[in-house]
């Protein structure tokens, strides 16, 4: 079921990056500005709470670049960033310093998505990713084999795909298999 769901997280992770990386490139007019923004709103005093999570995670790759590669680039640090990274761009705290740019991610989305709900459903999927990515069990509640809660993320992926663009669900459908595991694992 894990595996299923791979080329699906995959795929929603790399369109989440491009979309909001688009979005805050256009608002700073800067191609670099996860370098050059690392001086500026995420070192704002009203992210010391945050430990100023989105510029140490910047010098991070920074760092992990220039030990591997060399060369760093706005590029090579945007790849490197985590999808933790990118969902926290809707956290109210960084969402309000950028001007609520990313919001504009996901054109097709109902009025009556905001803010808050997009966070929401992207910490959902994060954390679903993560228990993935970190081979712990997915299909479970308690002792009994459920698959709701994997059923209710691939939907909740899905929808947000088609918040972005309808044509970008289309393509991650012919990756997905996870309705075919399930049933699968029903037969066992």
């Amino acid at each position: 079921m894990s595996q299923a769901f791979y080329p699906i997280l995959n795929l929603f992770e790399i369109f989440l990056r491009n979309s909001v990386n688009n979005q805050v490139t256009s608002y700073f007019a800067n191609p670099n500005w996860i370098l050059t923004e690392k001086n500026g709103f995420m070192s704002d005093r009203s992210l010391r709470s945050s430990r100023f999570y989105l510029k140490h995670s910047v010098q991070k790759a920074e760092n992990t670049i220039r030990k591997k590669q060399g060369t760093v680039s706005s590029g090579k640090v945007i790849a490197e960033q985590s999808l933790g990274f990118w969902t926290s761009l809707f956290e109210s705290h960084h969402y309000r310093l950028i001007g609520g740019v990313v919001i504009h991610c996901f054109p097709n989305k109902p009025s009556t998505a905001n803010r808050s709900l997009i966070s929401q459903r992207l910490n959902r999927i994060r954390t679903f990713r993560n228990r993935i990515y970190h081979n712990e069990p997915i299909c479970f509640n308690n002792n009994d084999v459920d698959f709701s809660s994997a059923e209710n993320v691939r939907n909740e992926i899905f929808e947000m795909l088609n918040w972005m663009d309808t044509d970008l669900a289309l393509y991650i459908q012919q990756f997905d298999e996870v309705d075919s595991e399930i049933r699968s694992a029903d037969n066992l």
